[in-house]
C-alpha cells in the first residue's frame, strides 16, 4: 500500500514537471519563431535554419524537465508547515533521551526499549515481559496500577546489578494520534548521585553535630563542677581549666576547618592565576614544621631542586595541603623515626617563563609508621572519616585534613594518591597535571 502511493507521488511529480516544461517551450517559440527568420536572413537554407531550431527548442524542453525542482516547505492539512522533526521517526528521537524509557502493552508486554534503556537494564527487549525483567514487588504494583486504571504515577526503584543505583520510575498512559490508549511509557530517572548527596549531607550535619557535642558536654561539666563541689579547690580548678581549654581549642579547631571548608567550596569554580615555586613552598612548610617533628622524635627528609618548578596555583593552599600532608605522616608515623618529602618532576625545561611550558610533577611524603589497612583507603578523603578515632583524636584531628587536601587539589587540577602496607607505613603522592 505504501509502495503504491509512494508511485503515485513520483508520477504526479512527473507529470507536474512535464506540464512546467511543456509551459516554457511555449514562451520559447516566441524567441525560435524569431531565430528562424534571422538566419533566412543571413542567407541560411530552409532544411538547416528549421533544423536548429528544432534542436534548440527540444534543448529548452529537457532543461525544462530535468532541472532540479526547489525545495517547497510541505504544509499538513492543519495549514501549519512541517518542522524537521516532524521526518524523524518517534523510535530515533526516543532513542536520544539520556533516561532510560519503555513501551508496552495492558499485557505487560515490552513493545520498544529505547538505547538508553538497553544499556541500563540489559534484559529488556522487545516482546519480552516487563513483569520478568523486573522483580521488585514496587514495580509490578507500578505496572499493574496502570493497568488497571490509567492513571500516571511513580514510584522509587532500586537496581543492585552490576551496581546499586536508584531510580524514580514514573509511568503514564500513551495515546496515539487518534486518541487511542492501549499502550504505556515507563520511564526511569536515575536517582544515585542525588541521593549520594543527600547522605553525605546528612552524615555530615550529624558528625559535624557529634563532634560539637562531646567538647561542648564536657565543658558544662566542668564549668558545673567548678561551681559546685570543687568551689573552693584550687588544685581541681587548676587542673579542669587546662581539660577546658583543651576541649575549647579542639572546638575552635573543629569550626576553622569547616570555615575553610566552605569558603574552598565557594572558590572551587574560580581558576587559579598566581604563579609560585613548587620547591619554596615545601621548604617553607618543611623548616615551618621541623620543631614539631622534632618534638616527636622524627626527621624530615627534603632536597630543594636547584631550579624553580613553578606552578599555577595559590600559594597559601598549596601550603596548607602540603602541612596537613606532612604534620600526619610525623605524627601517625611516628614510629618509623623519619618522613621523606620528595619532588619528582615528570620532563620539561627548568625555570619556565611562560604558563606554556609548564610541566606534570608529583610530590610524595613517605611515612614508614604502621601503615593504613587496606578497606579504609578508599574513604580517606571523606568529611569526618578517621582510620582510628581515639588515634585521630589524642593527635588533635578533627577529621577533616585530608577533605580539605581533596577541595584545594581539585581547584588546582591535580590528585591524591595514596599506597599503603601495614607494617611499612604511608605513601600520600600530590600529582599536578601539566599545561
Amino acid at each position: 500500500m505504501a509502495s503504491d502511493t509512494d508511485g503515485e507521488r513520483k508520477q504526479e511529480s512527473s507529470e507536474q514537471r512535464l506540464l512546467k516544461a511543456l509551459r516554457k517551450s511555449a514562451s520559447s517559440i516566441l524567441i525560435i519563431l524569431p531565430l528562424f527568420l534571422l538566419l533566412r536572413y543571413w542567407g541560411v537554407s530552409v532544411p538547416l535554419a528549421a533544423a536548429g531550431c528544432v534542436l534548440l527548442f527540444i534543448l529548452v524542453i529537457a532543461l525544462a524537465f530535468f532541472s532540479t525542482p526547489k525545495p517547497v516547505a510541505v504544509t499538513t492539512k492543519t495549514g501549519k508547515r512541517e518542522g524537521p522533526l516532524s521526518r524523524l521517526s518517534g523510535e530515533r528521537l526516543a532513542d536520544f533521551l539520556p533516561d532510560p524509557l519503555v513501551l508496552f502493552d495492558t499485557d505487560g508486554t515490552i513493545l520498544y526499549v529505547n538505547h538508553a534503556a538497553r544499556e541500563a537494564f540489559p534484559p529488556l527487549a522487545r516482546d519480552a515481559s516487563l513483569y520478568l525483567c523486573f522483580r521488585s514487588p514496587e514495580m509490578h504494583s507500578l505496572i499493574q496500577g496502570i493497568i488497571a486504571d490509567g492513571q500516571a504515577r511513580s514510584s522509587d526503584y532500586l537496581e543492585r546489578l552490576p551496581f546499586e543505583r536508584w531510580y524514580r520510575a514514573s509511568v503514564m498512559t500513551f495515546e496515539t494520534a487518534k486518541g487511542e490508549a492501549d499502550c504505556f511509557i515507563l520511564i526511569f530517572r536515575d536517582q544515585t548521585e542525588l541521593r549520594r548527596i543527600d547522605r553525605m549531607r546528612s552524615d555530615f550535619i550529624a558528625n559535624a553535630s557529634h563532634e560539637l557535642r562531646t567538647p561542648l558536654a564536657s565543658l558544662r561539666g566542668f564549668i558545673e563542677t567548678l561551681q559546685g563541689p570543687a568551689r573552693d579547690d584550687a588544685a581541681a580548678r587548676e587542673r579542669f581549666l587546662g581539660i577546658m581549654q583543651t576541649q575549647a581549642d579542639r572546638m575552635s579547631r573543629l569550626i576553622d576547618d569547616l570555615l575553610s571548608l566552605s569558603r574552598l567550596e565557594m572558590k572551587a569554580a574560580i581558576p587559579v592565576k598566581e604563579r609560585i615555586d613548587i620547591g619554596q613552598v615545601l621548604s617553607h612548610v618543611v623548616e615551618t614544621l621541623a620543631p614539631m617533628a622534632s618534638g616527636v622524635g622524627v626527621t624530615i627528609e627534603w632536597t630543594k631542586p636547584d631550579h624553580p618548578v613553578w606552578l599555577p596555583g595559590d600559594k597559601d593552599e598549596l601550603i596548607q595541603v602540603f602541612q596537613n600532608l606532612i604534620e600526619n605522616a610525623c605524627k601517625y608515623g611516628q614510629a618509623g623515626k623519619r618522613v621523606i618529602v620528595s619532588l619528582d618532576e615528570q620532563g620539561g625545561e627548568a625555570a619556565p617563563t611562560t604558563a606554556d611550558a609548564l610541566r606534570g610533577f608529583s610530590v610524595s611524603v613517605e611515612d614508614f609508621g604502621p601503615g593504613i589497612p587496606a578497606e579504609h583507603l578508599p574513604r580517606l578523603t571523606e568529611r569526618f572519616y578517621r582510620v582510628d578515632v581515639d588515634s585521630s583524636r589524642a593527635h588533635k584531628g578533627t577529621g577533616l585534613g585530608l577533605a580539605i587536601v581533596k577541595h584545594i587539589l581539585t581547584r588546582h587540577r591535580g590528585r591524591l594518591i595514596v599506597r599503603s602496607q601495614l607494617g611499612k607505613g604511608a605513601v600520600f603522592t600530590v600529582v599536578f597535571a601539566g599545561s
